[in-house]
């Protein structure tokens, strides 16, 4: 048993896991360390990972006092949460249709989703940006949900795995009297957990780490979401006091880590499914 443990292939694939890990890591590795540091330390000439004087407890108390931390974290709750939530009541329902409803435009709307994942958000940037401002839209909750809430993503990634799944489940559910949206309610959703927490994974990631659009339209602090707080907090409030930015950076990345790790089997489990059965 050990020695099958120990044979040079596993010990090779191993290495090359833990070296790739340690790539991805680096990054955090380096904020935490830098979090601890005095300035003087951090621009010293020599590199040291482990603080010669911890400074953890001063850097995040500025981090925590110089800005609105709590403020920044519900805002970014609140828009993540409500785009999450309208992005699965419009893609479920979108999905299901094309994957199991017979109806002639079912090929046409599947062109479109496909070019919608062509299209970035700088692309239409302009336009929205104008429409809210002149319906005086800006600074507000709407700005930052309302261009997310269809996601052709959710839609694609919701069509491969509904599709796998067997028709005749929903035939029966259709002899029973259930309506088509009884049938998505109870007979769908339960089912497509593992492809919703996945989404929910991607969704909230992205527009929680988005800089571009809350930037385009926020310029009230009272509405600014994570990154863009960190951006005030970096430019009007901390300047070069690296370690209180990295403190602050932290607090800000500690959701987005502890939701993936208490979603990770469902996430691994909704991107194979999605994947195998599309």
């Amino acid at each position: 048993m050990s020695t099958r443990t120990l044979t040079p292939g596993r010990i090779l694939r191993l290495s090359i896991l833990s070296f790739g890990a340690l790539i991805f890591l680096a990054p955090y590795i380096f904020m935490i360390s830098t979090a601890g540091k005095e300035q003087s330390e951090i621009f010293s000439s020599s590199l040291s990972l482990i603080p010669q004087q911890w400074s953890y407890v001063q850097n995040f108390t500025k981090a925590l006092t110089r800005v609105s931390m709590t403020r920044l974290l519900l805002n970014g709750v609140i828009v993540c949460g409500l785009i999450f939530l309208l992005q699965v009541l419009i893609a479920i329902p979108c999905a299901y249709a094309m994957a199991k409803l017979k109806f002639r435009a079912a090929r046409a709307m599947m062109v479109l989703v496909m070019l919608g994942l062509l299209v970035p958000i700088h692309a239409t940037a302009l336009p929205i940006y104008v429409a809210f401002d002149r319906m005086a839209l800006l600074n507000s909750y709407f700005a930052l949900v309302a261009p997310f809430t269809i996601s052709v993503f959710g839609i694609f990634l919701f069509l491969q795995f509904f599709r796998a799944m067997p028709d005749d489940l929903i035939h029966a559910a259709r002899l029973d009297g259930m309506s088509e949206l009884g049938i998505i309610g109870r007979v769908i959703v339960p089912n497509a957990w593992p492809a919703i927490t996945a989404f929910a994974i991607f969704s909230v990631v992205a527009h929680w780490n988005d800089l571009y659009w809350p930037l385009i339209v926020v310029s009230n602090q009272a509405y600014a979401t994570p990154p863009l707080g960190l951006l005030y907090f970096r430019a009007a409030e901390a300047g070069d006091d690296y370690g209180a930015l990295m403190a602050a950076t932290l607090i800000i990345t500690f959701p987005l880590v502890a939701a993936f790790l208490a979603a990770q089997k469902r996430f691994v489990e909704g991107i194979t499914m999605t994947g195998l059965k599309g």
